[in-house]
């Protein structure tokens, strides 16, 4: 199972050296992925209407250029979004600047999307918050025509382009598109988008409340003709300093007995923790996790089972 680590946004600070080192020991000690989320301005708290909502006072750097940096003090560590809201953004700028990336990490790029929930955030940057949904689809039908061909012509709702295209393109015809969702809820309407042009999905859900949603998401896969099996899932275990290290290791055999692919640790720390708390803490996660892993879960384990 491919291990990640939630670089977690709005913990580390704004010293350079503290997040090279960061993100360098998280490539040594074996770590696959480095996630980070996204979030261009904060509010006013009064703003939130009793909504959990990002405020001013969080510090939130912004993805595509934090993992650019991320990107040029490693070497073969995945730079992932998790994830980017599109909809708020220019889709032709997004898919230069994600192409960039990729071509400039050595095609390391992951770009995980989603609608968000934060009608502040695009009435500040001037999109429509209730059509966020269907343009999605329609921005990942651009993203992929523009990293795959030259020029490309495409009429629809939003997106008028004759005769463009991006240059340099992505190292490679497509980067991996992955779709994420909110904590605990997600509509049915994001499950079927996500069976039917996702390549990964990315939920956050604990195990007993996963399985049957994962069952539609790969049926509305299987209805768009599409091979279940190969949609990637990334499942989130949240880290606290409260956890002991079994709890970590029972819920990584849930997740990929459900056939997860991916996994990778949140750390969930107190308002105080430091840069190097949330370091320390998913380092413990991965000593415990990845040993339990490593092992194909088929094989006999004991003589016993021989």
């Amino acid at each position: 199972m491919h291990l990640g680590a939630t670089f977690t946004n709005t913990a580390v600070g704004t010293d350079f050296a503290v997040i090279r080192t960061i993100v360098q020991s998280l490539e040594a000690t074996g770590f696959r992925s480095i996630a980070t989320n996204d979030h261009v301005i904060g509010a006013h708290p009064d703003r939130s209407d009793g909504v959990t909502m990002n405020t001013v006072h969080t510090a939130v750097h912004e993805p595509i250029v934090l993992l650019s940096m991320i990107g040029a003090v490693t070497t073969q560590v995945e730079l992932v979004t998790a994830i980017v809201i599109a909809p708020q953004r220019q889709t032709v700028l997004l898919a230069k600047q994600a192409a960039q990336l990729d071509l400039l990490s050595g095609g390391r790029l992951r770009l995980g999307v989603g609608v968000g929930r934060n009608w502040i955030e695009y009435e500040a940057l001037g999109q429509d918050f209730r059509t966020r949904g269907r343009r999605i689809e329609e921005q990942v039908a651009v993203m992929r025509r523009l990293w795959a061909d030259e020029l490309v012509t495409f009429e629809g709702e939003w997106h008028h382009l004759d005769r463009v295209g991006i240059n340099p393109r992505p190292s490679r015809p497509a980067i991996p598109i992955w779709m994420g969702s909110y904590f605990g809820g997600v509509s049915e309407r994001v499950l079927q988008r996500v069976g039917r042009i996702a390549d990964g999905w990315m939920p956050q859900f604990p195990p007993d409340d996963l399985a049957p949603v994962l069952d539609r998401v790969r049926g509305y896969a299987a209805e768009a003709g599409r091979d279940p099996a190969e949609l990637g899932i990334e499942c989130v275990i949240k880290a606290t300093d409260d956890d002991h290290p079994d709890q970590w290791v029972e819920l990584a055999g849930r997740y990929r007995e459900l056939g997860a692919t991916h996994l990778r640790v949140m750390p969930a720390l107190r308002p105080d923790a430091t840069p190097h708390d949330q370091l320390d803490i998913m380092l413990r996660w991965y000593d415990a996790v990845s040993p339990s892993l490593a092992a194909d879960p088929a094989e006999p384990t004991s003589p016993d089972h021989a």
